[in-house]
């Protein structure tokens, strides 16, 4: 049996200190549950471009098309403002997303019960949360044509277009309908079809794909913006939101904040089916690369940890230790083991990166 392959590019500021503990972690597993990968490095963002003049070399970008899983840590940084917009560090990280055809976007927002007082909202509101966002990865407005900064009568305009073909909107209905059906059997799809062609036309795939074959799940559609409202109203209303890449990316910052720290959320971007039967993937924190705290021991691991966790579960059919390791995380932080992120006036023990790191694989011991 072949040994799975995962690529690991840790990429620029925090992402290189929360790869770290990652990678403690991948060790672990192989000294202790005999659970190995066949691990290769490249850098990616401001990292490769310092490297190689280009935010993701195409070496890089063929080895990502042939392993079983890329894990990425962040992008970014004031250091690399004033590039051209064509090798900006984010332009890597939208290549890997577009030529992967990562097409759905999964990011969890759940409020562990050791942190339920963080989150902005009232406790009650808050806690027990556990609800998953598909974001449509691949098109929309993010790559839609024509795009660019133009010359008309005499003043500059911007201009980026929102598109969506029916394969497009299919395909990632599907990946939300089979992924409530392993949840609690909820869609709410999210759309302006009240202002936007584009959302007529989502709404319409959408319910054909429902009606065609998952007549079991329960549909419900909402405006996008009422759906930011309802977030933040009664967030436990929900189990999967569908919806297209810029409302997704907006409403899954949203839902992230409900939780109390964006150093707790990681994120799965799936694919087709390869020839292993698993989806094409790639896996990273919905943090940013945090510049002001880099090199500081001051970034939270656990959102690249549990993304890991997400790709023992979705790419490596290991659901048993992807349970475990999220255990370990829950009881860390049920112990009151605190990274900066996550202190408050309470207390809490605070802790370095390296130390939460610690913690979880004392805790990833003990579970054994």
């Amino acid at each position: 049996m072949n040994t799975p392959s995962l690529l690991i590019l840790a990429g620029d500021g925090i992402g290189q200190e929360v790869m770290a503990e990652v990678k403690r972690i991948i060790d672990w597993f192989g000294e202790k549950r005999d659970i190995t990968f066949d691990v290769s490095e490249d850098p990616v963002g401001g990292a490769a471009y310092d490297a190689h003049g280009t935010p993701l070399h195409d070496d890089t970008m063929a080895k990502a098309q042939e392993v079983d899983a890329v894990l990425l840590g962040a992008v970014g940084g004031p250091k690399y403002d004033d590039l051209d917009f064509s090798v900006k560090p984010e332009r890597g990280l939208l290549r890997l997303r577009k030529e992967m055809d990562l097409f759905a976007n999964l990011r969890p927002a759940q409020c562990f019960d050791a942190l339920a007082d963080f989150s902005s909202l009232k406790k009650d509101v808050v806690a027990g949360l556990d609800i998953m966002i598909v974001r449509e990865l691949t098109s929309g407005s993010y790559f839609g044509e024509p795009r660019g900064i133009f010359e008309e009568d005499g003043q500059r305009v911007g201009i980026n277009t929102q598109r969506y073909t029916e394969a497009e909107i299919d395909r990632v209905a599907r990946s939300a309908f089979e992924l409530a059906r392993r949840r609690n059997n909820k869609v709410c799809s999210m759309d302006k079809a009240n202002v936007m062609e584009s959302g007529i036309l989502w709404r319409e795939v959408v319910t054909a794909v429902h009606q065609a074959d998952y007549a079991d799940v329960k549909l419900s559609h909402m405006y996008a913006d009422n759906g930011a409202m309802q977030l933040v109203r009664d967030p436990k209303q929900f189990d999967v939101i569908l919806t297209d890449n810029l409302f997704g990316d907006i409403l899954s910052d949203c839902a992230a904040m409900l939780t109390g720290s964006l150093g707790m959320l990681p994120s799965a971007s799936l694919g087709a089916p390869m020839e292993n039967g698993h989806p094409k993937a790639m896996y990273e924190p919905v943090h940013g690369s945090a510049p002001d705290i880099m090199g500081q021991g001051k970034a939270n691991p656990c959102a690249c940890i549990l993304s890991l966790a997400m790709a023992l579960r979705y790419s490596f059919d290991q659901g048993e230790e992807a349970d475990r390791l999220e255990r370990a995380v829950e009881s860390v932080l049920a112990n009151g083991v605190r990274t900066g992120d996550l202190m408050q006036a309470d207390g809490g023990t605070p802790v370095s990166t390296s130390e939460m790191g610690d913690a979880i694989l004392e805790q990833l011991e003990t579970s054994l």
